[in-house]
């Protein structure tokens, strides 16, 4: 199945503020129930056991409301580690939820990152990368990398026409018509495992390791020299 790159209805807030917040509220079960909040709590725990870590600082890349970091920062806390998370989106709309929670949260470009070198231990993200060409895709992992100091996380889906075909199967229960055209939208421009790699080799990692997770998702961990 060919990648296709299909404009994203969530992306531009294409929607009443309710669909907006019904199509956030999708977005939170899929990752809670199809491997979301699993593959980046591994991630996070493997960094912080090769790293020794007893606490990491984890920037959330198009973070929303930030529910994927808070789960694994309350995992990682019942199992000794202290994750300290800031959010990054490009609409202030999607950061309420995380900012009023107590969790620092900031607009910005994610390919840009208004952040200092070295300024966090993680960098992370959630369903992003699929929405980036791959020069993008090598531009963000080279800003994460300049931001980070130890690694970058990336959590996404992996394109498989029967992971379409399962999301299409699904479209009764989403809650919002922003997520009946994203869905689908986000596996056709979704990366395999193999694209994945080679775009990854074009970026300053000194290692990159991508394993399958549960339901077509990838975890990848790009680690910095």
């Amino acid at each position: 199945m060919k990648r296709v790159a299909i404009p994203e209805l969530l992306d531009t807030d294409a929607g009443t503020p309710s669909e907006v917040a019904a199509s956030l509220s999708d977005l939170r079960w899929f990752n809670r129930w199809f491997g979301g909040t699993g593959t980046t709590q591994v991630m996070v725990a493997d960094v912080a056991r090769q790293t020794r870590a007893s606490s990491l600082s984890l920037l959330e890349v198009a973070a929303g409301a930030g529910y994927v970091p808070a789960v694994v920062r309350d995992h990682m806390a019942r199992h000794g580690t202290k994750v300290d998370v800031v959010l990054l989106d490009r609409a202030l709309s999607h950061l309420r939820g995380g900012s009023s929670n107590g969790v620092r949260a900031v607009a910005g470009d994610a390919v840009a990152l208004p952040f200092a070198d070295g300024s966090f231990d993680v960098v992370s993200s959630c369903l992003f990368t699929h929405h980036l060409a791959s020069e993008e895709l090598v531009r963000f992992v080279d800003e994460g990398l300049r931001v980070c100091r130890k690694a970058v996380l990336i959590n996404d889906l992996v394109r498989h026409p029967i992971h379409l075909g399962l999301v299409y199967a699904g479209t009764p229960l989403y809650r919002s018509r922003l997520t009946r055209h994203d869905a689908p939208a986000s596996v056709r421009q979704a990366y395999t495992v193999a694209e994945m790699r080679e775009t990854l080799a074009r970026t300053q990692a000194a290692a990159v390791e991508v394993r399958k997770h549960f339901l077509f998702r990838m975890g990848v961990v790009v680690w910095k020299q």
